[in-house]
C-alpha cells in the first residue's frame, strides 16, 4: 500500500503543467535598415519579429526592454521599430485570424485584382472591394461560437470591430463551416464579409501568420515617390503598423522560437541525440498549452507524423517524457493501443500527426520521422 501511495504521490508533483510561449520577443536598440535588422535577428536570434496573433502583440509590445525605454523616452515621441513583415509583390489569400488555407468555395475563381476581400453570399464566395460596407460575422473562439452582425462596415472595421469584442473575423475551413455559416446568414441575398482576403505581405522567417495590425489608411505604396515595403510598429499607437522605406533606419525587435520543427527524416533514438547536440530536447508536451504551441510549427513537416519526445518504459508498463515525467495530458488518437504489455518487440515511441487534429499515435522506434526541438529547458 506505500508504495502505492508514494507512486501516486510522484505522478502527481510531475503533473504540473508548463508554462511557455512559442516566442521570445528581444528588442534591439541599435538602428539599422530592415535588411541590416534581419541579418542581425537571424545571426544573434531566429529572425526578425513575426507576430501570429493578438497575444503575440500584446507579448511583444510588454518586452521588457520596451517597457524601459517607454519610461525614458517623452510620450509626444513616436517610438518606431522594425519588424518582420514585407511588401513581396505577389499577391495570397489568408484568414485574417491566422488559419492555414485549405479550403475554398470561390462562386467563380478569383480574377480581379483590386478586389482583396471576401463576402460570403448564398453560401458561395466573392471578391469585393474592402472599402464597400457589408454585414459580417465574427468568431469568438472561447465560446466557440459565430456571431453575425448586421451593422455595416469596411472589411477592415469589420475586422477591428471583431477583434475587439469577439476574436476575429470568421475563418471557414472546411464544408461543415462553410453550411453551418451559410445556415446562420439564412438569406440568399445578403453579402456577409468573412475573414479571407488577399494581400502581398510575408514574414520574414516564412511563417504563414496573416495577422495584420496597420494604421487606419495603411499601408500605403509609396510616399513621395518612394516605395514603402517594410513594416515599423508604432509603440505609442498600441503598437499599430505603418509601412515605411526598407532604407530607412530603426531600432527593431527580433524573435527567437522556443520550438523548432526539423525537416530531417531520423529514428526517435536520433532525433534525441540531434535535439541534445543542437538545441535541447526532444519536445514534451505536457499540458494542452504546449500542445496548441506544438501545432503552429506542424504545418511545415513533410512527413505525415513528427516525432515527439514520449517513449514507452515497458518494464514499468508507463508512457514517459524524455525528461523523466509521467505522462499526464494525453491527446491520444482514438483506437491507439496504449498499454503495451509485451516487452519483447520493438521498443516504441509518441509522434504527433502532422495534419488534421493533431492527435498522438505510436511508432516503433526505428521509423523515420520529422521531429520538433525545443530551445530551451523550461518548455
Amino acid at each position: 500500500m506505500a508504495q502505492t501511495l508514494y507512486f501516486s504521490l510522484l505522478v502527481i508533483a510531475l503533473c504540473s503543467s508548463s508554462e511557455c510561449s512559442q516566442r521570445r520577443y528581444h528588442y534591439i536598440n541599435i538602428e539599422k535598415t530592415w535588411t541590416g535588422a534581419q541579418r542581425y535577428c537571424r545571426e544573434n536570434y531566429t529572425d526578425l519579429a513575426t507576430v501570429n496573433n493578438i497575444n503575440d502583440m500584446k507579448q511583444l509590445m510588454n518586452t521588457e526592454e520596451l517597457n524601459e525605454l517607454k519610461k525614458t523616452v517623452n510620450n509626444s515621441l513616436e517610438i518606431k521599430v522594425w519588424i518582420g513583415l514585407k511588401r513581396t509583390g505577389v499577391y495570397k489569400w489568408k484568414w485574417s485570424l491566422g488559419d492555414p488555407v485549405k479550403y475554398l468555395n470561390w462562386e467563380t475563381e478569383p480574377s480581379n485584382v483590386t478586389n482583396n476581400c471576401t463576402v460570403m453570399r448564398n453560401g458561395k464566395w466573392r471578391q469585393q472591394d474592402c472599402n464597400v460596407p457589408s454585414q459580417f460575422i465574427c468568431y469568438n473562439e472561447s465560446s466557440k461560437s459565430y456571431i453575425i452582425d448586421t451593422s455595416n462596415k469596411t472589411w477592415r472595421e469589420a475586422q477591428s470591430f471583431c477583434r475587439q469584442y469577439h476574436t476575429d473575423l470568421t475563418s471557414v475551413r472546411n464544408q461543415t463551416d462553410n453550411q453551418l455559416i451559410h445556415n446562420i446568414i439564412n438569406d440568399p441575398h445578403t453579402s456577409v464579409w468573412i475573414g479571407l482576403f488577399r494581400d502581398s505581405w510575408e514574414w520574414s522567417d516564412n511563417t504563414d501568420s496573416a495577422f495584420r495590425n496597420w494604421r487606419s489608411g495603411e499601408p500605403s505604396l509609396n510616399y513621395n515617390g518612394v516605395f514603402e515595403d517594410c513594416t515599423q510598429l508604432i509603440m505609442n499607437d498600441q503598437g499599430q503598423w505603418n509601412d515605411e522605406p526598407c532604407s530607412r533606419s530603426h531600432t527593431f525587435v527580433c524573435h527567437e522560437d522556443e520550438l523548432i520543427l526539423i525537416q530531417k527524416n531520423l529514428s526517435w533514438t536520433e532525433a534525441v541525440r540531434y535535439c541534445r547536440e543542437n538545441h535541447v530536447d526532444l519536445v514534451s508536451v505536457d499540458s494542452e498549452k504546449i500542445q496548441l504551441i506544438v501545432t503552429e510549427v506542424l504545418h511545415q513537416a513533410s512527413t505525415a507524423e513528427v516525432w515527439l519526445g514520449l517513449h514507452y518504459y515497458c518494464l514499468m508498463n508507463l508512457w514517459i517524457w524524455v525528461r523523466g515525467e509521467v505522462v499526464c495530458y494525453q491527446n491520444w488518437a482514438p483506437g491507439v493501443q496504449i498499454q503495451l504489455k509485451d516487452c519483447s518487440g520493438e521498443h516504441r515511441a509518441g509522434a504527433v500527426q502532422s495534419g488534421g487534429d493533431h492527435l498522438w499515435i505510436s511508432h516503433p522506434r526505428s521509423q523515420e520521422l520529422n521531429f520538433i526541438c525545443t530551445r530551451h529547458g523550461s518548455t
